[in-house]
């Protein structure tokens, strides 16, 4: 096999591997930034050697064997970090450099490590920005380049985002271990916020040429499930994972040969995917069974699970959907889950009710420009007979959606009713 050959693998091997290593390296470093250094340091050992020698049997272990030796020599060469050389270097050396099993040395606290990896890069420190990209580079073993294609942004700006969110943590002292009690849950929430972030930009991204980004929704979705292995016993996990589940299953159905997107109603229903479907269901029972109450991620995915169990569109439960908001809406009150209820309450009881909602949300700063809003209420007003208002809402939908599929939909749908009325 030669190089070029030779590389694919590597490549696919790495993002595998990288974050287990990554994690590893973090616990015995304790700095996240340094510890990428030393598994880059590895991945280049690997480019150079493996194209003769062939992949090992184990390569995260290799990575992790060739990685602590380097931390061992950079404590080593550094006199000014001649503490830390005797507290851990020596550490290194004794408890793990000197075992030759290295099965057992790649996986040794694997389980603790990683998700001590994904409390760190969704430390609530950073911004929100940075807890995606940063999370997409450590545990998605994503590149910088893919990163930045991924949300429209120019590499050196991700960069720089990733480099600043390592010095953040650093300056910050950010202890790399899962948090403990009452602290526990506020850091949970942030990790399922940064997952569900990239998995929605992958569902429905926010601007560019495409309406879905299918690589970002399996990220997350591998994330995602990651998680729930490592957090078996957290409800909003499974609800989490029952939810991108659920969602991802219509992946296929939700645009056409041309990369056009497709509602709801109008899907073939045959193209989603049952096995999908299937582990979304036993994620959703297991989140309700370890549930004292329902937290947000599972009520979403109960009414994501009411679409799934309904064979065509008019059989979806539009009444339970509009119990389970109300119980959303108590539980998170924003304007967006009550815009998301009206949608169900015209489905449940009549285009008039749903719309008589949404004029409540009009004065809603918060949606002022979210172009959903417009979007519902030019559906609603086509149903209620007023093509004209409808035509108008459409049109101003689609001059605050930044997605360009998104925007010739709503042109188109306007145009429609134009040419009706």
């Amino acid at each position: 096999m030669t190089a070029t050959d030779i590389h694919p693998t590597i490549e696919a091997v790495w993002k595998i591997e990288s974050p287990k290593v990554i994690a590893g390296l973090t616990r015995m470093v304790r700095d996240v930034g340094l510890a990428e250094d030393l598994a880059q340091d590895a991945l280049v050992v690997a480019l150079e050697q493996w194209p003769n020698s062939g992949v090992p049997d184990n390569p995260g272990a290799w990575l992790m064997a060739i990685a602590k030796r380097r931390a061992i020599d950079l404590f080593r060469r550094n006199q000014l970090l001649i503490r830390k050389h005797e507290e851990v270097s020596r550490d290194l050396e004794a408890k793990q450099m000197a075992v030759p099993d290295f099965d057992a040395g790649i996986e040794d606290n694997l389980g603790d490590d990683l998700l001590s990896l994904m409390f760190i890069s969704c430390h609530p420190v950073l911004s929100t920005d940075a807890r995606v990209a940063l999370t997409l580079r450590l545990l998605g073993g994503l590149t910088t380049d893919e990163i930045a294609r991924a949300f429209l942004a120019s590499e050196p700006a991700i960069a720089q985002r990733i480099v600043r969110a390592k010095r953040t943590l650093a300056d910050a002292q950010v202890p790399f271990e899962v948090p403990r009690g009452a602290e526990l849950a506020a850091r949970l929430s942030s990790v399922l916020e940064v997952i569900y972030l990239i998995f929605n930009e992958g569902y429905s991204a926010t601007a560019g040429e495409d309406w879905i980004r299918p690589g970002l929704c399996e990220e997350a979705l591998r994330l995602g499930r990651v998680l729930a292995e490592l957090a078996p016993l957290e409800p909003e996990v499974h609800g989490l994972a029952a939810l991108m589940e659920i969602q991802a299953s219509r992946m296929k159905a939700r645009v056409g040969t041309s990369g056009e997107p497709i509602l709801l109603f109008d899907q073939d229903r045959a193209k989603w995917d049952q096995l999908l479907i299937t582990r979304g269901l036993a994620a959703l029972e297991r989140a309700e069974r370890l549930s004292v109450a329902r937290g947000s991620y599972t009520l979403q995915a109960a009414i994501a699970a009411c679409h799934a169990r309904a064979r065509t569109g008019d059989q979806t439960d539009w009444s339970r959907i509009v119990t389970l908001y109300d119980e959303l809406a108590e539980l998170v009150p924003s304007p967006v889950v009550h815009l998301n209820r009206a949608v169900a309450v015209g489905m449940a009881s009549g285009p008039a009710a749903g719309f008589e909602l949404t004029e409540r949300l009009t004065s809603e700063a918060s949606l002022r420009n979210y172009h959903l809003l417009p979007s519902v209420r030019g559906d609603l007003l086509t149903k209620l007979g007023r093509l004209a208002e409808a035509r108008a809402e459409f049109e101003r939908a689609a001059s605050l959606t930044r997605n360009t599929r998104e925007r010739e939909l709503l042109l188109t749908r306007a145009e429609r009713l134009h040419s009706s009325h």
